[in-house]
């Protein structure tokens, strides 16, 4: 080979003598033909593919930019360099003895090299990023080679005069043009066509360096450090990396992979079957039973699966397993496949940092050997850990983008599961549970991407370190290796343990949400009531078993990381001394030592992580199982709602049976229907017939028995509980449909929205709150109608919305909307209601009677045949003339019982009208987080016209305040709150541990160091005994020291954290309990429960572990430095250069880092309040099919979330290439300082400092990371301790107690009392001043707005006094705490809010009671026979929101509640809600009887009510306008008059009542 390579260049290849001196240098045919051909053969194997984009004939060229020119001339100048070497040739040739092959070769090669470069730089225009990361890697080779023959040249050229002039020249020249090109192509080539691209995303035209090292990102950075950033700053995700790209890949490979799995699920379930001998088939089955019976049982197999019950009471259902980690593969194999590349690169070169150090160490023990050896070893180490860098940043970016990208998919397909899930699955897992799954398990899939691949690289990493250990060491390796072996057990003994707290953990976590949700939805009666110590309590139990377990995993947490500090000493301890003691020849030597100890540097990380990765793959199984249940359930099944063309029919119910679940019993019953086109039809029936049940089956929410009901064109639905969006009052009415201002003006006004809308101060631009939070009830439901009436579809199907309106809205409702001269009148139209009086007007009637159609046909029809419904409209029909309203603002939920669809959801339990409903006049809402603005694609152009002019804010226009984002640099106070809660003692003795930790650090180094010195003192003698125990004993006691002084800070760090959590929930909790009502009216609730949830967890599990690694970190960074500095003196001057360098990017990279760490957890907030609205507005969703709208719509709040994430991931990555190019650096200085002053330094104390060296480049990394993720963190404590500062309502309990027995005769007195609001807006009441006597019973009307709610608000101090008093009984109540008066004073709420918990906490929260006292209420409020019936009777549990109850039960149960307080000051408010005429009349005589001797004050929409009360309070704008009794205020003829007329009432006997 050699020869003829020497034929070849026409001289010399190689000859090792050329080395083997002080001025070393290369035989120059080594130079021309290796050095030459190792770039060229880089380039042309990998240069083919840069031509690809000329082939694809879709792409336009890019046009030409300057960048582009320049490149292009000098790579002509090339050319010609090489066309002139090869002219020389020739002409040489003819002159004199043919030239070797080599000066043909090479320039052609060069001439075909430069051509093709020309091409690829063409076709490159057809790319958006112009420059090739190919031609930047073969610039930099070739200038690396080149580096050779040009100081060769120079060496020559000055020894002697130059032999060849113009092949130097050329040389040099050629050298100067790559050069020239390397450092053009550093730049990034824009064309002015992807101009636009560059400046949402400048990622898309980096140029490969930039690339490479982020430098694209600076910019970012530097903007973050001048101005706290905001989303728009944020450049954009690229189009593959959008949600809905990702999501379809996912989606596709989920189907098939969800099928596979499917059918293993049947075979499992056959296999089952068949072990158990199912008795289906054996005997208890006729042969004759035909074939459907069996497709029947397929059915209800396949349904049952998903049925696993809440309480666990028998073992959960089986569900399709293992598909979704395939799916997940499946989709991201390019990045794994690209990330499995860079990390084995970086693998290969973390094992030849230990060779070179090696090498190093010879070279300084040895004192023969020739200086530039050491410099190369220093550059080569130089080297090794920047490329090595480079790699593993690379490595690292692809790894967290697989962690966001798998996030990503996993949220979406849980928000497009929710938009189909059957109600039983709704019923499984409440929104709590769902939102988990998107938070909780969608982030440990994420967390588990980012380590993925320490599984393989992990072992990998292992192996080689114990081969290379081998070769140093020999078989005393095996000490070393048994003792790691033997910790692996314990640590799988620690995985399990820890997996069964997780697990437990989780349960507890649940519990809490839960309760925590209800406690902020129901917070109004829990204030009402004075029961929030009895639910603080509640809370407070499942919080001390969360932190009992979380104490036991942090100290099996301690035990672990006790275990991996000691694994590298105890290793390093008995690799050592088996070394010295099998064999007294063998001595430790630094070499030996020192590589030995940096092999085991690398065998710890991997053996970290390992640990890590397995307990959080464990974590993850457990959510994997999760979300495979929930993902893999049925989806809605509404194969029973046919949409065939049948003339004559618009709804064909045939033989309809549904129940609310698979196997539940049915609750519509063979209904046979049919429903004329054009038709108005009323259903209607006592409460729990099953109207809201007939509804559902016709929108498909309900379970098929059998049966078909047949729906021809459109549907428009309005749900009897109004579902309104957090968004403008005109995009609630538009609904996402295009505006048409005629139409839009037309529906608002015939939905007697006008007036509102006057009354908004934004007008339809009004932004309304959560949940409607802003709007009373009528407000909303007209606002629903109105939204359906715009829709214009064919048919209308109305649950009862005229319940939660007046008297006189009502009709104006139905006759100007619904009616037969109505907007709808074309429409097929189908009406529950409760109301009597707009029977007559309709074309069919509908009554049901437990689930079935009793009796059907027109208004005279049904009177005449005298069945059920005539006597039900004699009884009551007298007393109804003109329809009163009945009011719904409360769910009807499952259960055989009225069920609405609506309620699954515990935060759409609507408020009662409440603080803000009142205020109306005043202020509407405008709820935006940050930038839901820039999300809501409205249709509209008034949008625009919104945004051209911005609109002024009108005062009290922003209800709902935008979520602070703190910027600046996080607090120092937050650091010492936290160490303040931790303990302070605690604190310090904590540091302590770790200082002492690191003390013996250094002294157990510089041990070694010193004993591997004794290999050169005892050089040729035989070693001392005494000596070599001596070594190893102390070497062992200072390793040993510093595990135990580990172990201390852990366990103590354990203990501190713990308590930390104790206190800062504890305080949390208390002060939101004690907040005022008007914080929950300007906090959404998904605000409140976000500190509770993820911001109480960062406390408990990561600030914890964040401070422990921040501190290891820090004293692991201060320790190499000094160990060097002892070392080499002089290295301490390198030190202030770098760490200046060090602190400008830290402090850079910290404040962007941070930011865009709450931008995150801002922009993520919308995606969990969107997904709670969705779900808890799934019927109407589906009703009008606008599943794609809602789609859409999270995949834009979700990208908006994704690229803060992904910037976040780039910013961390712009940081660790920088710093360890610090680290990089510290390891040159450390390796040339010793090379400098080799003569003065032993071999022990060069490789220590070395090996120093080479572990800082990492920790000096994990330092910032742990810094940023702790100062990340801590913003959870700043975020808790924002909410523990809100201003509390009064004290619960003051000095001044009321006297025992107080109220004894329930006297109220106003004198003057003024009230508002909130400071800044105007007051609702304007100085009442009146007197209610003891017992008297005082009705209180008023529209919408006058202030009715606003006075039973302050008789409870829910609104404090802006004037005048409130006395009641000669007690001033502002002196007294808020309980001492909340307790003694009932109330009916406009809302039955039900918990969670037995029916009995439902009535007596604190069980002051006993059971007999309890059952007597239930009688009076006949519940008694209800809850005799039931299994558990008075521990019956209630579920969610108390859905299991129908809306009038939950009424009946407030009522008992009021029964069983018997305060001597009832108030009604309106208490007459949802209910039918029956069981309103059981309510009323039960007040009349029960509270005879109590003053009752009703606050009424319905006049009837209140006819027979001995005094009515009109109420006007927040005065009294009238207040005597009804009969003197009718012969008054005033405002009250004029109400009753409304509501057709003319004397007093006119009601039966």
């Amino acid at each position: 080979m050699s020869a003829a390579l020497e034929e070849f260049c026409g001289s010399v290849f190689w000859n090792a003598s050329y080395l083997n001196r002080s001025d070393a240098d290369l035989p120059e045919c080594f130079q021309q033909t290796v050095l030459v051909w190792i770039p060229l053969g880089f380039f042309w194997i990998l240069a083919p593919w840069q031509l690809l984009p000329m082939c694809k004939s879709k792409a336009k060229k890019s046009s030409v930019t300057t960048l582009y020119i320049i490149k292009q001339v000098l790579v002509a100048l090339l050319v010609l360099t090489a066309v002139a070497e090869l002219a020389l040739a020739f002409v040489e040739d003819t002159e004199q003895d043919p030239l070797p092959a080599v000066w043909y070769t090479n320039p052609s090669l060069y001439l075909i090299t430069w051509l093709l470069v020309l091409l690829i730089h063409d076709a490159r225009r057809y790319c958006l990023r112009r420059d090739s990361g190919i031609l930047y890697c073969f610039w930099t080779l070739s200038l690396l080679c080149g580096i050779l023959p040009f100081q060769s040249l120079l060496r020559k050229a000055l020894q002697e005069p130059i032999s060849d002039v113009p092949r130097f020249i050329l040389f040099y020249i050629c050298y100067g043009l790559q050069l020239l090109l390397f450092l053009v192509s550093a730049f990034s080539d824009v064309a002015p066509e992807a101009r636009e691209i560059t400046r949402k995303n400048p990622e898309m035209t980096a140029s490969f360096l930039s690339s490479i090292t982020f430098e694209w990102y600076s910019s970012t950075v530097l903007k973050g450090y001048r101005k706290p950033l905001e989303i728009e700053d944020v450049w954009e995700l690229k189009e593959k990396d959008k949600i809905q790209a990702i999501h379809s890949t996912f989606e596709k490979n989920m189907k098939t992979a969800l099928r596979k799995a499917q059918a293993e699920l049947e075979k499992r379930k056959h296999k089952k079957r068949r072990r158990e001998g199912d008795p289906n088939h054996s005997n208890n089955m006729s042969k004759a039973q035909s074939q459907d019976v069996l497709v029947m049982e397929e059915k209800q197999t396949k349904r049952k699966k998903k049925k696993g019950d809440k309480e666990h009471s028998g073992p959960l259902k089986d569900y399709p397993r293992g598909w979704l980690v395939k799916t997940l593969g499946k989709t991201f194999w390019q990045n794994l496949v690209l990330s499995v590349a860079f990390k084995l690169v970086n693998d290969v070169l973390v094992f030849v940092s230990p060779q070179l150090l090696k090498l190093l160490i010879a070279f300084v023990s040895d004192k023969e050997s020739f200086a530039w050896q050491g410099y190369l070893y220093a550059i080569l180490l130089f080297l090794t850990s920047v490329i090595q860098s480079l790699c593993l940043q690379q490595h690292y970016t692809l790894c967290f983008h697989l962690g966001i990208n798998v996030r990503a998919s996993l949220i979406a397909a849980i928000y497009k599961k929710a938009l189909t899930m059957t109600g039983v699955t709704r019923k499984e897992s409440t929104v709590g549970e769902t939102v988990n799954l998107m938070s909780a398990d969608a982030q440990r899939f994420m967390d588990v991407a980012n380590f993925i691949h320490q599984l393989w690289s992990g072992p990998l990493q292992i192996i080689v370190s114990i081969v290379f250990l081998w070769v140093e060491l020999g078989p005393s390796v095996l000490a070393g290796i048994v003792v790691m072996v033997l910790l692996i057990p314990l640590n799988a003994i620690l995985v399990t343990k820890s997996k069964t707290i997780q697990v437990r953990n989780m349960k507890n976590k649940d519990e809490r949400m839960k309760i925590m949700s209800e406690i902020l939805s129901g917070i109004k009666t829990l204030k009402l009531f004075a029961w929030e110590p009895s639910f603080e309590e509640r809370v407070n139990k499942i919080r001390a078993l969360e932190l009992k377990d979380l104490l036991n995993f942090s100290y099996l947490q301690s035990v672990s990381i006790f275990g991996f500090t000691c694994a590298p000493f105890l290793v390093s301890l008995a690799s050592f001394a088996v070394y010295v003691l099998v064999d007294e020849n063998n001595v430790l030597d630094a070499q030996k030592a020192f590589t030995s100890i940096s092999l085991f540097n690398v065998l710890r990380f991997p053996m970290s992580m390992l640990p890590l990765v397995i307990s959080s793959l464990v974590q993850t199984s457990v959510s994997t199982a999760r979300l495979e249940r929930y993902l893999s359930a049925e989806d809605l099944d509404t194969s029973a709602i046919h949409h065939k063309p049948i003339a004559g029919s618009a709804v064909r119910f045939s033989e309809a049976t549904f129940s609310w679940e698979q196997d539940g019993e049915a609750v519509v019953r063979d209904v046979t229907l049919d429903i004329a086109p054009g038709s108005l039809v009323a259903v209607v029936g006592t409460v729990g017939s099953g109207k809201s049940s007939l509804v559902c089956a016709m929108l498909g929410e309900m379970e098929n028995i059998k049966g078909h009901i047949n729906i021809q064109g459109s549907v428009a639905y309005v749900p009897q509980q109004a579902w309104i969006q957090n968004a403008t009052l005109r995009d609630n009415i538009l609904f996402g449909s295009e505006l048409d201002e005629a139409r839009y003006q037309q529906v608002i006004k015939a939905c007697a929205l006008l007036p509102d809308l006057e009354l908004l101060p934004a007008g339809d631009q009004t932004e309304i709150g959560e949940r409607g939070i802003n709007l009373s009830g009528g407000q909303k439901q007209r606002v629903s109608l109105a939204r359906a009436v715009y829709n214009n579809a064919d048919i209308y199907i109305l649950d009862d919305p005229l319940s939660a309106v007046d008297a006189h809205v009502g009709k104006y409702l139905f006759d100007h909307v619904l009616g037969p001269k109505g907007l709808l009148q074309k429409k097929t139209r189908i009406l529950v209601t409760h109301s009597i009086s707009f029977l007559p007007q309709v074309d069919n009637i509908v009554v049901l009677v437990a689930g079935a159609v009793s009796e059907h046909g027109s208004y005279s029809t049904l009177l005449e045949s005298r069945g059920a419904f005539a006597q039900f409209l004699n009884l009551y029909g007298s007393q109804e003339e003109d329809a009163p309203e009945k009011k719904t603002t409360a769910v009807a939920l499952a259960g055989d019982e009225e069920q609405g669809d609506d309620g699954i959801d515990p935060c759409v339990e609507e408020r009662p009208d409440d603080v803000v409903t009142m205020t109306l006049k005043r202020e509407a809402s405008i709820h935006r987080t940050e930038f839901s603005r820039s999300l809501s694609k409205t249709s509209t152009n008034s949008w625009k016209k919104a945004q051209e002019e911005p609109p002024k804010m009108v005062k009290g226009q922003k209800l709902i305040e935008k979520e602070t984002v703190e910027t600046g640099k996080v607090k120092l106070s937050m650091y010492v709150r936290y160490l303040q809660a931790v303990g302070t003692w605690c604190s310090l003795w904590i540091a302590l541990g770790y200082i002492g930790q690191y003390i013996a650090y250094v002294g157990y180094s510089l041990w070694l160091s010193a004993w591997t010195d004794d290999a050169q003192l005892y050089l040729n003698q035989t070693y001392p005994v005494q000596q070599r125990d001596l070594r190893i004993g102390v070497f062992g006691a200072l390793g040993m020291a510093q595990a135990l002084f580990l172990l201390f800070a852990t366990i103590l760090c354990s203990r501190g954290a713990v308590r930390a959590s104790r206190v800062m929930h504890q305080q949390l909790l208390s002060n939101i309990l004690r907040v005022p009502m008007s914080f929950f009216d300007t906090t959404p609730t998904g605000r409140i429960m976000n500190r509770f949830a993820k911001d109480i967890f960062t406390i408990d599990e990561t600030i914890p572990t964040s401070f422990r690694s921040w501190l290891s970190y820090f004293m692991d960074i201060i320790s190499t430095l000094i160990i060097i500095s002892l070392a080499t003196p002089f290295f301490t001057l390198v030190i202030i250069p770098l760490g200046i360098f060090y602190y400008f990017v830290l402090r850079f990279y910290i404040s962007t880092s941070r930011q865009l760490r709450r931008l995150d957890s801002v922009t993520r907030s919308p995606i969990y309040s969107h997904f709670g609205e969705t779900v808890s507005g799934l019927s109407v969703i589906r009703a009008y099919k606008h599943q794609g709208r809602f789609l859409q719509h999270n995949e834009s709040t979700m990208d908006i979330n994704q690229k803060s994430v992904y910037s976040w991931i780039i910013s961390n990555r712009w940081l660790a290439i920088r710093l360890e190019f610090v680290g990089s650096l510290v390891v040159f200085f450390s390796a040339l300082l010793a090379v400098i002053s080799k003569d003065t330094l032993e071999g022990g104390i060069v490789g220590l400092s070395v090996s120093s060296a080479l572990n800082v480049t990492q920790t000096l990394n994990w330092l910032v990371r742990a810094s940023s993720e702790l100062e990340t963190n801590i913003v959870a404590v700043e975020r808790v301790h924002e909410y523990m500062k809100v201003k509390n309502e009064a004290p619960w309990v003051t000095e001044k107690r009321p006297p025992q027995g107080w109220p004894s005769k329930g006297e109220i007195k106003f004198v003057d009392y003024k009230v508002r609001y909130r400071p800044e807006l105007e007051l609702v009441l304007h100085g009442i001043t009146c007197s209610i006597e003891s017992t008297e019973k005082v009705g209180v009307v008023g529209r919408t707005g006058a202030g009715k709610s606003s006075l039973t608000n302050c008789l409870f101090r829910v609104l404090e006094a802006a004037g005048g008093t409130i006395i009641i009984d000669n007690v001033d109540i502002a002196t007294i705490g808020l309980h001492d008066l909340r307790q003694k004073l009932t109330i009916i709420p406009q809302d039955p809010v039900l918990f969670t918990g037995t029916l009995r906490m439902n009535l007596d929260p604190f069980d002051q009671y006993p059971d007999e006292e309890i059952w007597r209420v239930l009688e009076l409020s006949h519940l008694k026979t209800y809850v005799q019936n039931l299994p558990e009777r008075l521990l019956h549990l209630v579920s969610e929101g108390g859905e299991n109850l129908s809306t009038g039960q939950r009424q009946l149960v407030c009522l008992a509640r009021a029964l069983l307080r018997k305060a001597k000051i009832l108030i009604l408010d309106e208490a007459t809600a949802a209910v039918d005429l029956e069981t309103d009349h059981l309510i009323q005589s039960t007040i009349r009887s029960a509270f005879a001797d109590c003053t009752v004050l009703t606050i009424a929409h319905r006049l009837h009510t209140i006819m027979d009360s001995n005094r009515v309070m009109v109420l006007h704008a927040g005065r009294i306008v009238e207040y005597d009794s009804p009969e003197e205020l009718l012969r008054k003829q005033g405002a009250f008059a004029a109400m009753a007329k409304d509501a057709g009432i003319s004397s007093t006997e006119s009601t039966a009542l």
